[in-house]
């Protein structure tokens, strides 16, 4: 900056007029303060993790709500519900996925012959497997467990939504620790095939404890009650509340009748690199986490 010298009074005058400007300059460059979403009484909200949601046909379960730095509000669901694959094609970099800006609908009262009553909408802005894809991703085990997918919820619905796991509460947090063998796990079956009858949806199980060998990005466990179809991509809590993984696949060997979750923590931070979604965080839950079944 070049100094030059000058009277007091026109110093003075100066220095207002420079300060005017350079609040003026800061006035007209940065953007707005978004308000934060306010979220819909738990009892009351029609989306929320484990709401039903339906892809051009597929119906899956959502996980967790997110947000952005603009305030955004996104729920998550397994990057399969919105693949043109079959239902055993689970490597997301070898498969083909609906486009991004595809409607997704969020449904309640769904039963083996009918999708029941919509109660929302959304966009997919964001698919693990479409990225993977585009982005030539060669990681074996990224590859086979990063399945993961993000829907934007329509801003008209936004005040419909809280994210809280239903029962469970929570969650609390993020986990980031991954499972052993024998730890509890509490989840929300919500297909629409249990025809809407809510005493089988909440469920506990036990980790049968992590592979090192896929890099932490997996944990199999058994569930009272396993997930069935229409379960893919709901919510996993830990034994502290903490948000631990999504629903990707049901196993058949050497485990038959087992879960196996993708590992949150590393599905979310892959989003947040690659979405191009700016301050993308989990939400956690209005209501506490309350391991009572």
């Amino acid at each position: 900056m070049r100094h030059a010298r000058t009277s007091a009074p026109r110093l003075a005058s100066l220095a207002a007029l420079a300060s005017a400007a350079v609040l003026g300059a800061a006035t007209a460059t940065s953007a707005p303060a978004s308000a934060a979403p306010t979220w819909a009484p738990a009892d009351e909200a029609t989306i929320t993790p484990c709401t039903m949601m339906y892809t051009d046909g597929a119906k899956c379960t959502s996980n967790f709500v997110f947000t952005d730095a603009s305030s955004n509000v996104y729920v998550g669901y397994a990057a399969h519900c919105a693949g043109l694959g079959e239902a055993t094609d689970t490597n997301g970099c070898l498969n083909e996925s609906v486009p991004l800006g595809t409607k997704v609908t969020f449904n309640e009262g769904g039963s083996l012959l009918s999708e029941g009553t919509q109660v929302g909408t959304g966009t997919l802005v964001y698919s693990s497997w479409r990225t993977m894809r585009d982005l030539g991703e060669t990681d074996e085990n990224t590859c086979a467990y990063n399945d993961f997918a993000l829907v934007q919820v329509d801003p008209e619905f936004v005040g419909d939504v809280n994210p809280s796991i239903p029962f469970w509460g929570g969650p609390v947090g993020i986990d980031t620790d991954g499972t052993a063998a024998g730890d509890r796990v509490y989840t929300y079956g919500n297909s629409s095939l249990r025809a809407g009858l809510e005493p089988l949806s909440p469920h506990t199980g036990i980790s049968l404890g992590d592979d090192a060998a896929d890099g932490g990005w997996s944990h199999p466990l058994y569930t009272v009650g396993p997930g069935i179809p229409g379960d893919s991509g709901s919510a996993f809590l830990s034994q502290d509340g903490q948000a631990v993984g999504t629903l990707s696949t049901l196993g058949l060997a050497p485990l038959p009748a087992s879960n196996n979750i993708g590992d949150l923590a590393k599905e979310l931070a892959y989003a947040q690199q690659h979405s191009g979604i700016a301050g993308l965080e989990l939400v956690e839950g209005t209501e506490p986490f309350s391991p009572i079944l």
